[in-house]
């Protein structure tokens, strides 16, 4: 009798050790992660519509007078202030209640009312939307159809609602020049263009992989193709750049027209949107506009071989369910056999800062 006694003592305790190493691992888990996420984003959301950052950059405010500015309760106030300086949203001078905070450089540059890179006006929309698409994750692994409410009311695609007017086409360029600016620039510097003279960038949306590249290559002239809906995006950027001289803006549909020859062909985040056999008539239609030795660059959301890290590009590929009706990122080696199929001889991959990577098709 005693010795079952204490059996079962040594059970319980194996059990109650067995549970404290599993909830200590859990506190450290990507579960866990996940969730903070969601509240890191309500967080910086949040601050956005309270135009905090705005207040901030007259100069740096105690947080009894970010309290008064923005008629505040005051409860929770300094863990809402104090989460932002731990996101390295704010800064903060001090501790105690003489404590100043102030914007970081990259909050001051997009988060404050007066800067002209300002995207505060667009960040809740973007979320709200992103919220409600996502909700549909379960729908799409089902039925493969995209999510996105506005696409399912209209049965409009992706571009058509993008492109619907002034305020939903800068939107959209917005949110693709912030997604695109780290990788492009690394590009611009890294790739060797010394042997190549032209540039055509498919898709150009704004001009901004165009004018990165001609900031770096005074030799190259440059021509940036999309559709006729966001030409004066381009124009305007274009001319900011002082670079209407070298950077030509050309309208069209690329399913429909052909590319303009060039000695290099390139695509940001392009190929990504279209099914298998559209990526395949977009790859042929660049080999066919590339001189011998010419160069096709994609740069997108390159997954890796094996599938196993780069979780942003799986994620994006994701979202490319949600929002189209064929669309998906691949990894270097899907895009080599689909390139040597159009005709190039080799492929080159070449990683990138941001979230892209580049791959290099040569004719």
């Amino acid at each position: 009798m005693v010795i079952n006694i204490i059996d079962n003592n040594d059970n319980n305790k194996k059990k109650e050790e067995k549970l404290k190493d599993k909830n200590d691992k859990l506190g450290k888990s990507r579960i866990l992660e996940a969730i903070r996420a969601h509240c890191f984003n309500r967080i910086l959301r949040t601050a956005v519509k309270l135009e905090l950052f705005t207040l901030l950059d007259k100069k740096p405010l105690s947080g009894e007078e970010v309290k008064t500015h923005l008629d505040l309760n005051g409860r929770g106030l300094y863990d809402f202030l104090d989460t932002l300086v731990s996101l390295e949203l704010l800064k903060r001078d001090g501790n105690g209640i003489d404590t100043l905070y102030s914007n970081t450089e990259e909050v001051a540059d997009f988060l404050v009312k007066s800067s002209p890179h300002y995207i505060g006006w667009a960040y809740e929309e973007l979320m709200e939307e992103h919220d409600q698409t996502w909700a549909g994750l379960e729908e799409a692994l089902k039925t493969g159809k995209p999510q996105r409410p506005d696409m399912k009311d209209t049965g409009k695609d992706l571009f058509e609602l993008s492109y619907e007017g002034e305020k939903k086409s800068k939107l959209f360029i917005e949110g693709m020049h912030l997604e695109q600016r780290v990788s492009f620039k690394d590009f611009a510097k890294k790739f060797d263009f010394s042997k190549f003279n032209t540039l055509c960038d498919i898709g150009g949306s704004n001009g901004l992989l165009s004018t990165l590249v001609a900031e770096q290559n005074k030799h190259m002239t440059l021509v940036t193709f999309d559709l006729p809906e966001i030409e004066h995006f381009a124009r305007k950027k274009i001319k900011e750049c002082n670079m209407s001289d070298r950077i030509k803006v050309v309208s069209g549909d690329f399913f429909k027209d052909d590319f303009p020859k060039a000695d290099m062909i390139t695509m940001g985040n392009i190929l990504h949107d279209w099914n298998l056999e559209e990526k395949k008539l977009l790859i042929r239609k660049a080999y066919g506009a590339l001189p011998e030795g010419g160069a096709f660059v994609v740069i997108e959301n390159i997954i890796d071989y094996e599938r196993r890290k780069n979780t942003s590009c799986l994620i994006m590929s994701l979202q490319m369910l949600l929002l189209t009706e064929g669309g998906f990122d691949f990894t270097a080696v899907d895009f080599d056999s689909w390139a040597k199929e159009a005709g190039f001889k080799k492929t080159t991959p070449m990683p990138l800062d941001g979230n892209s990577s580049a791959v290099v098709a040569y004719k």
